[in-house]
């Protein structure tokens, strides 16, 4: 945000151009770059005002995911489901932009279809301007409309094709060819089946660069600091990805403990406040050692609280079917028990809060569940929802909110029972 006041004032911006920057920026300029190259993007379009805005969303139909241009952490970003909430969103960003002019944003909000049920994906890339290596190619286990930063993510790739990893790695190499990157450059795709998509381009260090480095026994942002001095990738010995034979996990740490009360479901806006990293080579394991690092680690025994929201309830049977195997107790209110019954789950009812006692929340303060997967039910999450979500985050009680996440614990817990290895991150690296 910096680069283009610090050109026009005389001062030399090495790596990256400013103009690089504003065309992955502008929406227009992205856009155009993208159907240059033809590479596939999510439509959607740009806003100064609530009537642009809604003629986006119907263009592009609902629902749309929202947010201002030139911002950082997913800030203001909002997965919205009809005109009045988009109304509504576009009112408050327009009067909360600065230099607005009254009913018209200072920049332009951008209006996106969001792709339901697709998996989110993140690359790093280096670039010397004439050599591109990707750093890696990074598949995120929430899936997409969960911000980057607070979603789990596993290198390499755990579920997609060799055909999508191809096209994601060709797509990367020709954008930041045609932006001229000299440095890092991040990516973030949505894989919907076997279509990719591309979400947004950050010519610059993201957050995942730490973690890839660590992954693959290079520090990405030292060659990066380096090319954008005059180096070459060639001349620093880098120029092939390297795809680890271990996988490695990066999980968010939340700031949930120290604000009681507060719902931990996560959402387009970033929440998290740290990452952690876990390595092993199985999948199941990385992912465990990661919730240890995170905290709370996942339990091997005891009670499990399952209350999932329609759209999932016929999907959640196999799962709560392997947690069952495992030995854990399960324990639900009526309509998830109901589904788990049909399938021939083995459940125990429980009273929902507003029905009485014994509820979770009980539970929860007498010490008896070790570990809740709850999905929210919809848009404004119900208020005894909160209340178990926020209790047993205060209770150090680990939550899942999606089924992704609570599939992977149970990968996780099942792997652990066989016991794990720990060892130097130098050993994992040896040739």
């Amino acid at each position: 945000n910096l680069a283009n006041g610090l050109a026009e004032a005389g001062v030399p911006i090495i790596g990256t151009s400013p103009r690089s920057i504003e065309i992955a920026e502008d929406r227009k300029l992205f856009g155009a770059m993208l159907d240059k190259l033809g590479i596939r993007q999510t439509n959607g379009g740009t806003a100064l005002t609530e009537d642009e805005a809604v003629a986006v969303a119907n263009r592009v139909t609902y629902p749309v995911l929202v947010r201002p241009s030139f911002v950082l952490g997913g800030r203001g970003m909002m997965l919205v489901h009809n005109e009045t909430d988009l109304r509504r969103y576009v009112r408050e960003a327009v009067e909360a932009s600065p230099g607005a002019t009254p009913g018209t944003a200072a920049n332009p909000i951008l209006v996106d279809h969001f792709l339901e049920d697709a998996t989110e994906v993140d690359v790093d890339c280096i670039s010397d301007g004439e050599t591109v290596v990707i750093g890696a190619i990074m598949e995120h286990i929430e899936q997409a409309g969960i911000h980057s930063g607070d979603s789990a993510c596993v290198i390499p790739p755990f579920s997609l094709s060799e055909k999508v990893k191809v096209e994601i790695a060709a797509a990367t190499k020709a954008m930041a060819r045609e932006l001229n990157v000299i440095g890092l450059m991040n990516v973030q795709f949505a894989v919907q089946g076997e279509t990719v998509y591309v979400l947004e381009v950050n010519p610059r260090a993201s957050r995942t660069a730490p973690f890839v480095s660590k992954a693959i026994g290079v520090a990405l942002p030292k060659l990066a600091a380096k090319i954008m001095a005059g180096a070459k990738l060639k001349d620093l010995g880098f120029t092939e990805e390297i795809v680890p034979n271990h996988y490695c996990v990066k999980e968010a740490v939340f700031p949930f403990t120290k604000f009681p009360g507060t719902d931990i479901v996560l959402g387009p806006e970033m929440k998290s406040t740290g990452e952690v990293m876990g390595i092993d080579a199985s999948l199941g394991l990385a992912y465990a050692k990661a919730q240890m690092a995170a905290q709370p680690a996942l339990p091997v025994k005891g009670n499990i609280f399952i209350s999932v929201a329609d759209s999932d309830k016929t999907k959640v049977a196999e799962l709560a079917g392997g947690y069952a195997a495992l030995g854990f107790t399960l324990y639900s209110t009526s309509g998830t028990a109901a589904a788990l019954e049909k399938a021939g789950v083995p459940v125990k009812r429980i009273h929902k809060i507003t029905e009485g006692r014994p509820n979770a929340l009980d539970m929860l303060k007498n010490g008896d569940l070790a570990m809740i997967i709850n999905t929210p039910s919809g848009k404004i999450a119900r208020e005894d929802e909160v209340k178990i979500r926020s209790t047993a985050s205060s209770s150090r009680v680990p939550v899942m909110t999606t089924l992704r996440a609570a599939r992977a614990s149970l990968e996780g817990i099942r792997a652990m029972r066989d016991g794990y290895t720990v060892k130097p991150l130098q050993e994992w690296h040896q040739k």
